[in-house]
């Protein structure tokens, strides 16, 4: 089977050529029963391009497109094993152990981004959350699809194509939903339309007013659920602990700021790629993540490598790791230099990651923030990376002592070690000496102000 670096031309997924001609991304990767199912899809319902369909791998790398599915064209990203029927959800598709696919129409016109556990029935029952905030309850005994909620009056977004929910999950007695509504208004401060938000059998309540892309774990097993966000100052790492019952909010370094847009951040997951280990995609940059907490905390965040690449899903098939892409739209002409919609899958071994772009980034717990005297800021990642140097900025009218402190056990207890003195009005740089690291560094100021902290890491 000719391939270049992993890349195999015979199974990208094409579009046709249109027009309209928008985009073909891969929306879901999972191995069922031998196969390599792909759920591709387009940017925005079946008006925004053909040729999208579900489609399947063989051991031999030989694909087909699934027959039952042509001409359901739509975005679709959702992907879900029911282990009590034996069922997959994919898409607005149920697929059965023997492969017999059961489309549910309910579902078709909905842009499908997650499918979880149900709360109170899930040994026939799972929810569904589509983009624009509708989220279903799916019976997999009858394959009637209900829908439950509209997230626009829970939560207090915006209706159709205004609003941009990505995924949902459910552990410990709670649905976690979230969206990753940011542009030019959110980056100003003047609004803020994402949401990580979650349901505990009788009310909504909304975690962080960010936005979210990702939400994951391997449920009960470890006590913790992931989910990635960011805000102006950095990339967002929350975290429940079944421990304590509660979210503690990491932060962790921007790889790029090509991900600074709901748009492009389509759609980075959290996975598990090795038994009982997590692949984290998030914001330029993959890093291996333990489904285990202990005190509370969080163990075993650490970069891998970074990339400009947008994974739709990832998963390990036939002692693979395979990452599906979106890769080239037209963009109904935005692109002039794309014909056809395309995008490919890459095979290669998880450790193949550590051969991407070496873990670099920027970001801090600040960002013309409100900062109080004493209040520890969040912590920040600083493990895995080379160079270091922090520079803070003094917006308010006093002189402010900033005190670096660090984690080096990752224990969640900080110790002292730099001051730095910061004028009001002026900047002030850190430079960490070569080869120093921590787990987690945070920030203290001896005076209210108003301040930006970003560490740079190269």
């Amino acid at each position: 089977m000719l391939n270049f670096s992993g890349i195999v031309p015979s199974v990208a997924q094409v579009g046709d050529f249109g027009p309209p001609r928008s985009e073909i991304g891969v929306g879901s990767l999972i191995p069922w029963n031998s196969y390599l199912y792909v759920q591709n899809y387009n940017s925005h319902k079946a008006d925004s391009g053909s040729g999208v369909s579900l489609r399947r791998i063989a051991a031999d790398l030989t694909m087909e497109v699934v027959p039952e599915t042509l001409g359901v064209d739509g975005t679709y990203t959702n992907r879900f094993v029911h282990f009590p029927t034996s069922q997959l959800v994919l898409g607005p598709h149920v697929i059965t152990a023997e492969h017999k696919i059961i489309t549910i129409d309910e579902l078709v016109p909905h842009r499908l981004c997650g499918t979880a556990r149900h709360l109170t029935d899930p040994d026939t029952r799972v929810y569904v959350l589509a983009m624009e905030g509708e989220i279903f309850e799916l019976d997999l005994i009858d394959y009637t699809a209900t829908q439950l909620w509209d997230l626009n009056d829970e939560l207090g977004t915006e209706g159709e194509f205004k609003v941009h929910y990505k995924d949902c999950y459910t552990s410990f007695g709670r649905l976690v939903i979230c969206s990753n509504e940011y542009g030019e208004d959110e980056w100003a401060g003047r609004q803020s339309r994402g949401r990580l938000a979650e349901y505990d059998g009788s009310r909504w309540t909304i975690i962080e007013r960010l936005p979210f892309t990702a939400i994951g774990g391997r449920h009960e097993f470890g006590g913790t659920i992931f989910a990635t966000g960011w805000d102006q100052a950095s990339a967002i790492l929350e975290v429940f602990t079944e421990a304590d019952l509660s979210w503690t909010r990491y932060r962790l370094p921007k790889a790029s700021h090509c991900f600074d847009h709901k748009w492009q951040t389509e759609w980075p997951r959290i996975r598990e790629t090795e038994h009982e280990r997590l692949l984290m995609d998030h914001h330029g940059m993959f890093y291996e993540l333990s489904p285990w907490a202990y005190g509370g905390r969080v163990w075993g965040v650490r970069p891998i490598s970074t990339h400009l690449s947008v994974l739709g899903d990832f998963c390990s098939w036939q002692g693979m790791l395979v990452l599906g892409a979106d890769n080239a739209s037209p963009s109904h002409g935005l692109n002039p230099y794309t014909a056809e919609p395309q995008s490919g899958l890459w095979f290669g071994k998880t450790d193949d990651l550590w051969g991407y772009g070496k873990p670099s980034g920027w970001g801090g717990p600040w960002w013309q923030a409100e900062v109080r005297a004493g209040v520890p800021s969040d912590p920040y990642l600083m493990t895995g990376f080379d160079n270091k140097c922090l520079h803070v900025e003094n917006l308010g009218d006093l002189a402010a002592t900033i005190t670096i402190e660090i984690d080096f056990a990752g224990h969640g207890r900080f110790g002292r070690t730099e001051d730095l003195v910061v004028p009001p009005g002026r900047t002030a740089s850190h430079v960490f000496p070569a080869g120093f690291s921590a787990h987690w560094v945070r920030l203290v100021s001896d005076t209210d102000t108003v301040a930006t902290a970003q560490f740079i890491y190269t």
